[in-house]
């Protein structure tokens, strides 16, 4: 069924960068399943290092578009890549402390996660400069 959805509200109306964002969301879902499917702890905490490495590689270059391109909004944009970044990380940990994965929360925070991101800082920086290289 998957955890989480492409919504029209997580468009920032730029095609390339709105297919990068459905891969990450096709990434967390990959996740959650390997997650909730009772797989080996080492198999979702090795999906888990993908996915944080995928994540952390799609927000490399999109700081680096934004200094590339003079952003002036390129601190807050950062300091949330940060703050979602440490979400994952904190996913993470829960998971590997034996915590296992409470599907309600990982759904919430992951919403959370995507919707405020993609809303906010992305829409604003896709508005303000087009679309980064891929």
């Amino acid at each position: 069924m998957g955890l989480l959805h492409w919504e029209k509200r997580y468009s920032v109306g730029i095609a390339a960068v709105d297919h990068e964002h459905r891969e990450l969301i096709e990434l967390i879902n990959r996740l959650y399943d390997e997650a909730t499917s009772r797989g080996s702890k080492d198999a979702v905490l090795d999906f888990f290092g993908d996915l944080f490495k995928a994540i952390s590689a799609h927000f490399a270059l999109e700081e680096r578009f934004m200094r590339e391109r003079g952003y002036n909004q390129l601190i807050q944009h950062k300091n949330d890549h940060e703050r979602l970044l440490d979400e994952i990380r904190d996913i993470m940990e829960d998971f590997e402390a034996g915590a296992g994965v409470n599907e309600q929360l990982l759904a919430q925070r992951l919403d959370a996660w995507f919707s405020r991101h993609f809303e906010t800082h992305d829409a604003r920086l896709h508005k303000a400069l087009g679309a980064h290289p891929e």
